[in-house]
């Protein structure tokens, strides 16, 4: 069964799809890494088969475009948002409520809507919680006071098994929230289960860089002065109303309770460029707009809106009742909504596109290329990309290898320095290939210099 592959092959996202259709007989866990991993490996071929069926990675289960294309037939196609039936930048006109919130407050809005006018009994969403395994982990709220305490943005390893299987069968309706994956594997367990079919009532996607494991938020608090063992939580997205949206701050809060924060652009691996951390996972996967959830929500990192601190969402609307509640905040003045056509938004996410469509067509080919599996993508294996892109993206994937284990050995020997002195080396290596050549840096110089001489004449 290909779910073994994915397993072995590191590509396990730890949603835990597989845990939930067995009824919780293929175990999850958190590795020695800070990853929510599956082992399928004890199970009856039988079990193995139903969990390669909702494995979001695995080659039986349908893709994104497959999926999509039964959910929504009658929408229009982007070539990189997928189906879509409205895109457009958005933010809440509440302030106080936004200085909340990690970008412009819709997810966290619209999840309140659903819940007050009774179109669902609760939220599955990542949110501290009272998990063993770290700091967050899914949870179900059930209302509007547990929503707002559990909102922002996570870069946090997690799994929703367990929150899934504690209502399977309940009879309540939930609207799920989660990255592209987690949503994937959502759709899949929805085919699959009678009884999600009817639990599982609105799914609500989240743009994705890539997923962290735990190890993210413990390097950054552990550069504020608070190693890993007295870490009791983290806040990714501090905004600073002296800065635009990109430029947020990170705080972390210590067992002892107290509080540290710094710009996050300060913090060694905080660069998303560098992909520190990052899930193997995710150097395979090609949705990046949440393609078979019923409306996406991202940052909209764009010129027009990333100058205001309060920051703004890019919405791609799929359902016409969310839609239609969105249409219903920007009548009541709730919603600020800016109008921007599907190639605009797909904008907003140039560098993650180069990363999931052109890097993921080079990933293919090496380990191909070296007879390793891969799981079946929607996009071709190639060594034919931008030569200059090449070395990016093969530095990328090994920076965030190295990055897991050095920074296992850094708690092992408790010494940040270890960490830092084994990485700084290898990320002044990454960011040189974003340099232009020498030649090239002083032809423009030297153009500089003859256009200054000749408006001084």
């Amino acid at each position: 069964m290909s779910i073994l592959n994915v397993v072995n092959a590191g590509m396990c996202v730890g949603c835990g799809g597989c845990s939930v259709i067995t009824g919780g007989k293929i175990p999850m866990k958190v590795d020695n890494l800070g990853v929510w991993q599956a082992d399928p490996s004890q199970v009856l071929p039988t079990l193995q088969e139903a969990a390669s069926n909702v494995c979001p990675f695995a080659d039986e289960s349908p893709n994104e475009t497959e999926i999509a294309t039964e959910e929504f037939p009658e929408l229009p196609v982007h070539p990189k948002l997928g189906r879509y039936r409205s895109t457009f930048a958005a933010r809440l006109t509440d302030q106080e409520y936004l200085e909340g919130s990690s970008s412009g407050g819709l997810t966290s809005w619209l999840l309140l809507q659903l819940l007050e006018r009774g179109h669902i009994d609760g939220v599955l969403h990542v949110g501290s919680g009272n998990s063993v395994d770290g700091m967050f982990a899914y949870v179900v709220s059930h209302s509007a006071d547990e929503l707002q305490s559990r909102r922002k943005s996570i870069y946090y390893s997690t799994s929703m098994a367990d929150a899934i299987l504690s209502v399977r069968g309940n009879g309540k309706r939930y609207a799920l929230v989660g990255v592209p994956c987690f949503i994937t594997a959502g759709r899949l367990l929805a085919r699959n289960d009678v009884e999600l079919r009817s639990q599982l009532s609105y799914f609500l996607g989240l743009v994705c860089g890539h997923l962290k494991s735990s190890a993210f938020a413990e390097l950054l608090a552990w550069q504020l002065g608070i190693p890993p063992k007295e870490l009791e939580t983290v806040d990714f997205r501090v905004k600073n109303p002296a800065e635009n949206a990109g430029s947020y701050d990170f705080s972390a809060t210590s067992v002892t309770g107290e509080t540290r924060q710094a710009p996050t652009s300060t913090l060694l691996g905080a660069n998303w460029g560098l992909a520190t951390f990052q899930l193997e996972a995710c150097n395979f996967c090609d949705d990046v707009f949440a393609e078979t959830a019923d409306i996406t929500f991202g940052d909209a990192w764009l010129p027009e809106f990333v100058s205001d601190w309060r920051g703004h969402n890019v919405i791609v609307t799929r359902h016409p009742l969310l839609a239609e509640i969105i249409e219903d905040g920007v009548t009541s003045g709730q919603v600020s909504r800016h109008d921007i056509g599907p190639d605009r938004s797909a904008d907003s996410q140039a560098g993650n596109f180069r990363h999931r469509r052109e890097g993921l067509q080079l990933r293919l080919h090496d380990d191909q290329s070296a007879g390793k599996w891969t799981p079946r993508k929607r996009v071709e294996a190639t060594a034919d990309i931008n030569e200059k892109r090449k070395p990016i993206v093969r530095q990328r994937r090994e920076l965030a290898s190295t990055s897991h284990l050095l920074f296992e050995e850094a708690k092992e020997l408790g010494s940040l320095e270890h960490f830092t002195n084994s990485i700084e080396p290898q990320v002044k290596s990454y960011m040189r290939l974003y340099r232009e050549p020498f030649p090239k840096r002083a032809a423009r110089w030297g153009f500089r210099q003859i256009m200054r001489l000749l408006r001084l004449n």
